[in-house]
């Protein structure tokens, strides 16, 4: 079945619980796919490693502030050079005016900082609006936290050079009295979807309205492909105290293993986002910071334009692959990943069909299902394109052969 044209069976909103969660949590198949991978000698598309090369003055930045001795403790919030780097980036691009000392909080990865909000920002017992498909990272972290995480569909495109859209009458069937929170991931992790301004002020009157917090998390903000923009909620207005910004250098710098990333907040609440960020991490790794913010400091816009113009070629490749072998790709506007129609492939769930397709080809992918509830994307196959082109064009050589 073409996954432009799915039907959606079910759009109600739907508790996620942990019985669902478990046996397909997203982390699990990415990680069995990777080492599976590896066994054979495969080609990657499945983990977001983001194989790619780091920028120069990040690299040097954190070598020489290792020989500085920059090796000990940081402040808990991070250190001030790198949150006044962050502050002049967010400025210029993001449209946002915030004080590096009492709103921004450098992380130990993005998820360490959605870790440390909803720590210190929810109770046992809440719920939380989740936009499916969803990232597992959210689901479980929530979870973790005894939180509900209450999913609301994405309506699916109904053609290749469409997007996810928001369903409004779901968000408002899926809020009760307990609902605390939404949390969306722009542009998203799997399908690219990126919320435009007119969904972001939807979502933002519903906030208002019943007094939630909007996580959001933009770590692909750099990512972002032909006429589609990145809009960051929290410009808009009276989202500016509900607003917790999520994002980091993971993915733009290519330091997916430095687990450094940032989160801006109001200051009446970064206070005890900070103090369980610490409980939890401690601090940000020292000289990994000073590496992040030489590169804030020093790459310029068109360090970020041609990042956004070399994955936006390699999009068009893994696509034309995709279509070649015959698994229809959704095409997405932001982020590096893509969905594809997996129905030809042998096998009745999606984590069959996606080591069929290792076995067949050595490439390996996602089972869809990873980002659905139960029963939902076992057609669909997640595959990451953010790897040097030597890979990327062995993958899609690869796929031919199907």
């Amino acid at each position: 079945m073409d996954i432009l044209s799915m039907p959606q069976t079910d759009v109600t909103a739907h508790e996620l619980t942990l019985s669902e969660l478990s046996p397909r949590a997203i982390q699990s198949e990415i990680r069995a796919m990777s080492m599976e991978c590896d066994r054979i000698g495969g080609v990657n598309l499945a983990q977001g490693i983001c194989d790619t090369d780091v920028p120069a003055p990040v690299s040097e930045g954190a070598i020489a502030a290792i020989h500085a001795g920059h090796n000990i403790y940081t402040r808990l919030d991070g250190i001030a050079r790198l949150r006044q780097a962050i502050a002049a980036k967010v400025r210029g691009f993001n449209g946002i005016e915030v004080d590096p000392d009492s709103e921004i909080m450098v992380a130990s990865g993005a998820t360490g900082g959605f870790h440390a909000a909803a720590m210190a920002l929810l109770n046992p017992g809440d719920e939380v609006i989740l936009f499916e498909p969803f990232y597992g990272y959210h689901a479980s972290t929530l979870r973790s936290m005894r939180v509900k995480p209450v999913l609301v569909p994405l309506n699916a495109p109904v053609s290749s050079d469409a997007d996810w859209t928001l369903d409004l009458d779901a968000l408002n069937a899926a809020l009760t009295p307990r609902t605390k929170a939404m949390v969306i991931n722009t542009p998203s992790n799997p399908c690219g979807k990126i919320f435009t301004r007119t969904e972001l002020e939807a979502l933002g009157a519903v906030a208002v309205e019943h007094g939630l917090f909007l996580f959001t998390d933009e770590i692909y903000e750099h990512f972002v492909y032909g006429e589609a923009e990145h809009l960051s909620p929290i410009t808009l207005p009276g989202m500016r105290e509900r607003t917790i910004l999520i994002s980091g250098f993971s993915k733009t710098f290519s330091v997916t293993g430095w687990r450094l990333g940032y989160l801006i907040a109001d200051a009446k609440w970064l206070g005890a986002i900070s103090y369980f960020h610490d409980l939890t991490y401690v601090c940000a790794p020292s000289a990994l910071q000073h590496g992040a913010a030489q590169g804030l400091e020093q790459l310029g816009p068109e360090f970020y334009a041609q990042l956004a113009a070399d994955h936006l070629d390699k999009r068009e490749r893994i696509v034309a692959a995709l279509n070649d072998a015959g698994m229809k790709p959704y095409v997405p506007r932001g982020a590096y990943y893509i969905l594809a129609d997996a129905s030809r492939l042998p096998g009745e769930t999606a984590s069959l069909k996606a080591r069929a397709l290792l076995a067949k080809t050595g490439v390996a992918a996602v089972a869809g299902s990873a980002f659905f509830r139960e029963g939902h994307g076992e057609n669909l196959l997640r595959f990451c394109f953010a790897k040097r082109d030597q890979d990327l064009d062995d993958a899609c050589a690869r796929l031919r052969a199907l």
